[in-house]
């Protein structure tokens, strides 16, 4: 039985580099490649450039779409026909700008593709002056592409990043040692396990990226720094110590469960991913042989709802909020469209009054910030669902008064005033109970939505 292909993602937005690090690849790699490229434009560019490097039956091209979503079913058709025309050790996949890397490692992953091909690494490559652009609060975001469907640069650079196992921080030939060594420290409090390489002009061994065996799919949903960083405050007990609102971890029958709270992936696809449980640092050395990953257990504080993540290099850390009480929604949005410049990501589930039965997702990148209504709480569901739910879902955050309701909020950035933060979004929550009857600029249909904070206001 033949093998199964390694498959190479690489995802970035327009304009990082991509290209040349796939040209690279082809004059260098000391194995046969494949290359399908994804362009959105209806002429695909990239394809054309790339044709000098390999003979035309090893280019597949899918233009005019978003690999990730509408051109699914051609993907697997031009996989198929890749093999059938071109013999072929390798495979390398390049996203369009506006992509995201889990989606397309996915299809990789179940029905024919998987018992074909396997997800080797997925690749982000990262404009590093563009990154340091976006989150130091000069200036607004470049354009976002008409088919992003006006989804906010920053989120989609963060999220390339997040599910990455690999990053090039290109470009690095045009930012300060200090400036790069900073926007490095963003990249791995974002995704803490990836390796790490500086590049300019893409320039880096093939062997880096090609056959380094690092995606592991059943991890895909819980790569990122925000999932570990709420992972690890869960795992420290962190709840209403004040109120005695712990997570009790008890059935609607009685039966009690193992007390670590993992979270639930909701119909929207929405997951609170697990975290290492180690605490050991998974970072990689830059190129210059330096190494500024950081990961140990060492200097948290547990007053009770809040965690901080020990300090890293240039003051990128992470501060979780976790309450088992509802938000108050004008004063929380007024909160977090006042958030600074140095907060870099801002995630979690929440509970707001006036919604009590939506799980509302808040996520900020930089200086775009908005709400998902991503699923119900599962303290919604009649009481045999909700205990069949229960008794497959063990590690379920639970509280006997408000079952999964609460609120879960990471922030990850440079410099952050804590105490600033803490105390701001202390002033928003409201006794259980409260009545609110409007739930302000939050979404009140499933999967619906809202802008709190476009990229614009802050300049």
């Amino acid at each position: 039985m033949r093998e199964r292909t390694p498959v190479t993602v690489v995802s970035g937005s327009l304009g990082a580099g991509k290209t040349t690090l796939l040209n690279r690849l082809l004059e260098n790699a000391d194995r046969r490649l494949a290359v399908l490229v994804n362009d959105m434009g209806e002429v695909n560019v990239d394809a054309s450039l790339l044709e000098g490097g390999i003979s035309r039956e090893g280019i597949a091209e899918l233009s005019n779409g978003c690999i990730c979503c509408e051109l699914q079913d051609d993907l697997a058709t031009e996989v198929r026909g890749l093999a059938r025309r071109y013999d072929f050790d390798h495979l390398v996949v390049e996203s369009s700008g506006i992509s995201e890397p889990a989606p397309i490692a996915q299809l990789f992953t179940v029905g024919d593709a998987s018992a074909r091909f396997t997800v080797d690494a997925l690749v982000t490559v990262v404009d590093a002056r563009l990154l340091a652009e976006t989150f130091a609060g000069e200036r607004p975001e470049r354009e976002t592409p008409p088919d992003a469907e006006d989804r906010p640069l920053s989120d989609l650079l963060l999220e390339q990043i997040e599910v990455s196992n690999v990053v090039l921080l290109n470009k690095r030939d045009l930012l300060e040692g200090a400036e790069l060594d900073r926007v490095e420290a963003i990249v791995r409090a974002l995704q803490p396990n990836a390796t790490v390489h500086r590049t300019a002009y893409c320039a880096l061994a093939p062997d880096e990226l090609l056959g380094v065996d690092a995606f592991e799919p059943d991890e895909l949903g819980e790569l990122a720094g925000w999932q570990r960083a709420l992972a690890e405050a869960r795992a420290h007990g962190l709840g209403d110590a004040d109120e005695g609102s712990h997570d009790h971890s008890h059935d609607d029958d009685g039966h009690s469960h193992d007390g670590h709270d993992h979270g639930h992936e909701h119909d929207g696809g929405h997951d609170h991913g697990h975290g290492d449980d180690d605490g050991h640092d998974h970072g990689h050395g830059d190129d210059d042989g330096h190494d500024h990953g950081h990961g140990d257990d060492g200097g948290h504080s547990h007053d009770g709802h809040v965690h901080r993540s020990p300090e890293s290099v240039y003051g990128v850390r992470s501060v979780t909020v976790r309450r088992n009480r509802p938000l108050d929604p004008e004063s929380f949005a007024t909160f977090l469209r006042g958030l600074p410049p140095s907060v870099v990501r801002l995630k979690g589930p929440c509970w707001i009054a006036g919604l009590e039965e939506l799980l509302i997702q808040v996520s900020g990148a930089g200086p775009s910030i908005h709400a998902v209504a991503e699923g119900e709480w599962i303290a919604t569901l009649p009481a045999a669902q909700r205990r069949l739910y229960r008794e497959s879902h063990p590690d379920l955050p639970w509280d006997e008064e408000y079952g999964d309701r609460r609120t879960e909020l990471v922030f990850i950035g440079t410099d952050l005033d804590e105490a600033a933060i803490e105390a701001g979004l202390e002033d928003c929550f409201l006794d259980p109970g409260t009545t609110v009857d409007d739930p302000g600029p939050f979404p009140t249909t499933l999967e619906e939505r809202t802008v709190l904070r476009e990229a614009e206001t802050r300049q």
